[in-house]
């Protein structure tokens, strides 16, 4: 191979990658944040909707990002990353600026659902991506990185929506087109600067070869039907049926809770959310950074992974007493720290799937993953609502969030105690790794 130069810098071009992906990420958020930001001082008062009726919204949401993450997770495999994230961001920006033609709660079921069909497969596109362009020493890092842009977009959309809403006076319908119409930039970049990467021109010899120094797949492709047989699959899926209802929870109901315990309004909250989601962008990086860390310093891939797991699980308990101080920032301290714990548990999590499976499956794993996700979160939306329109506390709702962690690391460590890789072979002799010997 003869010498090639990158503008972008030596041996760096898949940081550029994980940029992108960052970018993406932000978008995914603001256009999946927006729904809440805007529902207690405009949407829930001039549509009448009740708790339930705003819980049935993020429930069909949820349902179609579910079954949208499934099929994606299959289709990227197949299609690769550049197609599957540029169908994906077209569907989801399509989706978002129609909210502004919603005139009644069945039209926003409509246009959420058609949300949820686009953004259900930008993380399989993302995970997949990673997976294409970094060694398994860096995924969590990669993954954390891009992971970050949601907090991003969760910090942004509560400091965007007031500027469009009150401050230019365009009203909330305003807001979805012209935040939709200045995501689409995004596109083209995605196009031009996307490739695998023997095929880019940017990537270095040195570089390609620190991304190819893990052992070449081997064997054929792994069908649906033994991918769904791996222990390693469920430990992935599981978790992410515990863990993700939460994060959903943060996203649609945190600017109620800050509205209806403490008083705030579109102008005030703005800043107590972006303290939130700054702590959980550090709760990140910081997350893949520490298991990173420690493969750097000898830890095996269970030891370092598990272990980071372990001390985000640990971090998310003290929000079951959120509701219960009296300070504004003493509240905001807590869940800040939820949040950062959520993140740093789902960098390490996320890699899970390319940490053990072989490249042509990861996008299938991530898929069933996604939709148990969704499907939890399905569910935890009815129990959100359920509690909002009968108690009114938030108390029991922050005791389920406060839980779940170390519930799903139990399930981690008793489906994929070693982390150790699936068997990557066909035929009627194929055997999960579990039982070979």
């Amino acid at each position: 191979m003869s010498e090639r130069q990158s503008a972008f810098g030596p041996g760096r071009y898949r940081w550029v990658v994980v940029a992108l992906l960052f970018v993406a990420m932000i978008i995914n958020y603001i256009d999946r944040q927006m729904i809440g930001v805007l529902k207690p001082g405009y949407l829930q008062p001039e549509f009448g909707w009740s708790e339930r009726d705003y819980a049935n919204i993020v429930t069909w949401f949820q349902a179609a990002y579910a079954l949208s993450y499934l099929f994606f997770g299959r289709f990227v495999d197949r299609i690769g990353a550049k197609w599957g994230m540029g169908i994906a961001f077209t569907v989801w920006t399509i989706a978002h600026i129609s909210h502004a033609a919603a005139r009644n709660i069945t039209h926003f079921i409509m246009v959420r659902v058609l949300l949820g069909v686009g953004e259900g497969g930008g993380f399989p596109s993302s995970i997949k991506a990673v997976t294409e362009w970094f060694p398994k020493k860096e995924r969590a890092l990669a993954t954390g990185i891009f992971n970050a842009g949601t907090n991003i977009g969760a910090i942004l959309t509560p400091l965007l929506v007031p500027f469009i809403v009150v401050d230019l006076a365009m009203g909330w319908r305003a807001s979805f087109v012209i935040v939709g119409v200045a995501t689409l930039l995004w596109l083209p970049a995605w196009w031009m600067l996307y490739t695998a990467p023997r095929e880019n021109k940017h990537v270095t010899p040195g570089e390609l070869a620190l991304i190819e120094s893990d052992p070449p797949d081997v064997g054929p492709k792994m069908p649906w039907t033994q991918v769904v047989r791996m222990r390693q699959t469920w430990a992935y899926a599981l978790g992410k049926f515990l863990i993700d209802p939460v994060w959903w929870m943060f996203l649609f109901w945190l600017p109620d809770f800050l509205s209806r315990t403490r008083g705030l309004d579109l102008k005030s909250f703005g800043i107590p959310i972006v303290a939130i989601y700054l702590a959980s962008d550090v709760g990140s990086v910081a997350g893949g950074w520490l298991s990173s860390r420690m493969l750097a310093r000898g830890s095996t891939l269970a030891s370092a992974r598990k272990t980071a797991m372990l001390v985000c699980a640990l971090c998310a308990l003290p929000i079951v007493f959120a509701t219960k101080v009296e300070s504004l920032w003493a509240a905001v301290a807590l869940i800040g720290l939820a949040t950062a714990a959520h993140q740093g548990f789902s960098a390490n999590l996320y890699t899970l799937p390319g940490d053990v499976f072989p490249r042509s499956a990861v996008g299938t794993v991530i898929g069933i993953g996604g939709m148990l996700g969704g499907v939890g979160g399905m569910f935890f939306a009815q129990f959100v609502g359920e509690v909002l329109q009968t108690v009114g506390d938030y108390t029991p709702i922050f005791m389920v969030c406060g839980s779940v962690y170390l519930l799903a690391l139990l399930v981690v460590h008793f489906l994929a105690p070693g982390y150790r890789p699936v068997e990557q072979t066909g035929g009627p002799d194929y055997k999960p790794a579990e039982q070979a010997q």
